[in-house]
């Protein structure tokens, strides 16, 4: 894969294998600098909603009233970001590969929420996510297999069974000698 698209540096050397029940979810993180800054993960079961959040450090101003009662995490919707970076999520459909790198990577925080009923309208992927048999738009045969409802109001996916997740990344230092027997 390294060879033919460029993305990583050399060979995927680390794959990551977890498994989500409808209702998990993954706090918004990031990877970290342990891994060259490109992540690829294959996404099998259930569909979910992966939001990216901009890192607080990309945060212009925030209102008082933003802040939660707690003095926790300031409101996505209402904060101003610098240099146009703003929160999108990315709707990830069973047997989808997502590839992210550079600011994605970089200046963002992705998660996933823990609820088994999750909106996706304002995911920048809908249209490509929603593509069935030969480019038609039909919703229909993704309904009746994973749970995907539209609504006048929202759109949401729900998630009856498990997800698995590949994550698929390069780690530049591999100690050979890890374990010692």
């Amino acid at each position: 894969m390294f060879e033919e698209t460029c993305l990583f540096p050399s060979a995927i050397n680390h794959v990551l294998i977890n498994e989500y029940c409808p209702n998990q979810g993954i706090m918004p993180h990031q990877d970290g600098p342990a891994y060259f800054p490109v992540v690829a993960i294959l996404s099998l079961g259930s569909p979910v909603v992966m939001d990216f959040t901009p890192h607080s450090s990309l945060q212009l101003c925030s209102n008082v009233e933003d802040k939660t009662s707690d003095g926790g995490a300031f409101n996505t919707e209402t904060a101003k970001w610098l240099n146009g970076h703003h929160p999108f999520s990315v709707l990830l459909m069973p047997c989808s590969l997502l590839i992210f790198k550079d600011e994605a990577y970089s200046d963002y925080l992705h998660g996933i929420k823990d609820s088994e009923v999750q909106p996706y309208d304002g995911a920048v992927n809908v249209i490509e996510a929603m593509r069935h048999e030969g480019g038609n738009h039909s919703l229909s045969g993704l309904e009746k297999a994973f749970e995907v409802k539209r609504t006048e109001d929202v759109n949401t996916v729900h998630r009856r069974g498990n997800r698995v997740s590949m994550t698929c990344r390069v780690v530049s230092r591999v100690h050979k000698k890890l374990f010692k027997f």
